[in-house]
């Protein structure tokens, strides 16, 4: 764990590179210091575990780095629930337990808040309380969104809706118009997600590159070459 001295968090939160993205946004900069005065900065590791399923004693912001959220069946099988990004939100305010364990996909950065403390401020911060509200309903449409989609797309539409997501995340845009994607997850999680098997996965990525649509660099990087093609197969 990697922490801020109190005397530098202010300045840490101005040169913030999600300053104006994250929940904290609106506050203020008397509000911002009281806020860093209950927060602190850590950084984790892949494959770090944050939070665990069952718990829920810390909030967070995403500074850099992409987690997964995750929950286990009573098998012990493993299902990947979503994806955070830089700038989300993780952790469930208000709630004593949390559905999903946290982990760490790649090298992380976050500012993380002791939950109780976090509710205390939101309560008496109206500005975040709102923005926290407004941020769970917009997770939740597009959660809505995700599953009617997947509920009815053919396995091609479902990973070309998986792969533009990705692109919109984590895409870097290339001088001749491609997108290049460091894809954070294996074959087989990119299968679990999509509720497809990994050789459908295979199949269909191999098809895509075929079509001319997107070059595989390697087993994680992908270059997206046919943007507009890649939207009209996802539909």
């Amino acid at each position: 764990m990697e922490e801020a001295p109190a005397s530098s968090r202010h300045d840490l939160c101005q040169a913030c590179a999600i300053r104006n993205k994250a929940i904290c946004s609106d506050l203020d900069t008397r509000e911002i210091a009281i806020l860093n005065g209950i927060g602190r900065r850590r950084r984790l590791a892949a494959g770090e575990q944050l939070m665990w399923e069952g718990q829920a004693v810390l909030v967070a912001n995403v500074i850099e780095g992409i987690l997964k959220l995750s929950s286990h069946s009573a098998d012990g099988k493993e299902q990947i629930l979503g994806l955070v990004y830089p700038s989300d939100f993780l952790g469930r305010p208000f709630g004593e337990t949390s559905p999903y364990g946290v982990e760490a996909l790649t090298d992380s950065h976050i500012c993380v808040f002791e939950r109780r403390d976090f509710e205390r401020f939101a309560r008496e911060h109206p500005r975040l309380e709102h923005k926290l509200l407004e941020r769970t309903l917009g997770e939740l449409d597009r959660t809505r969104r995700w599953m009617l989609l997947l509920g009815r797309m053919t396995a091609e539409q479902k990973l070309a809706s998986f792969l533009l997501e990705m692109a919109d995340r984590l895409g870097t845009s290339e001088a001749d118009g491609s997108t290049t994607v460091l894809l954070p997850l294996s074959r087989q999680q990119i299968a679990d997600i999509l509720g497809l098997t990994v050789e459908t996965v295979s199949r269909q990525l191999t098809q895509l590159r075929a079509k001319g649509i997107i070059t595989l660099s390697s087993r994680r990087e992908i270059r997206i070459d046919m943007i507009e093609e890649l939207q009209e197969i996802a539909g």
